[in-house]
């Protein structure tokens, strides 16, 4: 079988699913109706924010199913791994759409589809980056990018049924739609084989690949884990921050309207992803240490920039969320492939979920920070300065990596 040819269509049919999987984030646009729904039915009044247990909860559970997921996907292959992801994420999609408390969202939403997206996501990029070793950073970019163009394009979607048929209506179609795409793109997964070498492509050689295939376990042994896992969460941190919580910031800081603070949140979300696939291109071409401390750099740059926001200054402030977006983007396009060319791209998928505990811890934490701090001072000010010391101690990371990687070579 040719698969130069063929791993084009499995990264196609991992963008799509990724595309479908990325409506965890219409959430911001159901969580409000959802909310008037279940005070309806419980006769309690309950709010977004009452809700926001079941968005952060979903957030954090993914690593569970991105590890044990990728045990799958590494030995009986993605298309298992899809099939099975696919039907709890959108199972627990369809399933809200019952919802009649916040527990039972937290069961559906935040468990059932939560996991499922974990185990599909780890699935469809660790097998599009294995077929791609010559561009292991544009492909990371592409597959986890179209994930976050969902952010952009399903919430408005989402809206259009919301006002059409209601609030669990939408659960319910988006949730079966999605179900029927994504395991049908499971059926054009295929798992890589272990001598596919690309046409052009000089791989390492056979000694120095088997000498970086490590295991989990060999993996956790290494010192340069612990610093690769803290930098991604260093370099999320200042995102992760503030995505949920944009719209709020926008008004607070600069006096957005309510519309102009939605405008604010899809320009942060598309340059997110503008970030993913530039970064993942350039780490092909300057390295991805390079490119991860280029990150950092810019990040506080934006956070500064933040920071001196006052009321009225719009264009500094869509300026500051462009440059962090672009950040966070970096951050999430380039480790997929870095951590492939660091422990190998055989057990990547399982790698790759212990890795993203990172990211899931900085979007566990950054938002309590975030609201900790304001509920202290009555301001964000401070929490722009808190995310400005993690960005700096990421870029210090990158030259702990360097020296860690330096010594190991010499």
């Amino acid at each position: 079988m040719n698969y130069n040819k063929k791993r084009w269509l499995i990264l196609i049919a991992s963008c799509l699913i990724n595309l479908c999987i990325g409506s965890l984030y219409a959430w911001s646009v159901l969580s409000v109706p959802m909310a008037e729904h279940l005070s309806q039915i419980t006769g309690m009044k309950l709010t977004a924010r009452d809700l926001s247990i079941v968005f952060v909860i979903a957030n954090a559970v993914g690593p569970i199913t991105m590890i044990t997921g990728g045990t799958i996907n590494d030995t009986l292959g993605p298309k298992l791994a899809v099939l099975i992801g696919g039907i709890m994420f959108g199972g627990g999609m369809f399933l809200s759409g019952y919802a009649n408390s916040v527990n039972f969202l937290i069961g559906t939403y935040s468990l059932l589809l939560g996991l499922g997206l974990g185990m599909v996501y780890g699935a469809t990029i660790s097998t599009s980056i294995k077929f791609f070793p010559d561009k292991r950073g544009l492909v990371g970019g592409l597959t986890t990018a179209t994930f976050g163009i969902s952010s952009v394009i399903i919430p408005p979607i989402a809206a259009m049924i919301i006002s059409t048929t209601g609030v669990t209506s939408a659960f319910k179609i988006i949730g079966a739609v999605f179900t029927v795409i994504i395991c049908l793109g499971a059926f054009f997964m295929e798992k890589c084989p272990a001598d596919f070498v690309p046409e052009g492509y000089t791989p390492p050689s056979a000694g120095k690949q088997a000498a970086i295939n490590k295991n989990w376990k060999e993996m956790l042994q290494t010192p340069v884990f612990y610093v690769m896992i803290v930098l991604l969460t260093c370099g999320a941190f200042a995102a992760l921050m503030f995505i949920p919580m944009a719209s709020p910031l926008a008004q607070n800081i600069v006096g957005m309207s309510v519309v102009s603070a939605t405008a604010a949140v899809s320009t942060l979300a598309l340059f997110n992803v503008l970030g993913r696939i530039l970064a993942g291109s350039i780490s092909d071409k300057i390295g991805r240490i390079n490119t991860l401390a280029l990150a950092c750099v810019m990040s506080v740059i934006g956070l500064i920039m933040l920071y001196f926001c006052n009321k009225g200054d719009v264009v500094l402030f869509y300026i500051a969320i462009s440059v962090i977006g672009i950040c966070f983007g970096a951050f999430m396009g380039v480790f997929p492939g870095f951590t492939a060319d660091q422990f190998g791209p055989k057990n990547n998928s399982v790698n790759y979920g212990i890795m993203f505990i990172g990211f899931a811890l900085a979007g566990t934490v950054g938002p309590i920070i975030l609201n900790k701090i304001f509920a202290a001072t009555g301001s964000y000010k401070n929490a722009f300065l808190t995310a400005m010391v993690i960005s700096l101690a990421g870029l210090g990371l990158t030259f702990v990596y360097r020296s860690l990687h330096k010594s190991k070579t010499a």
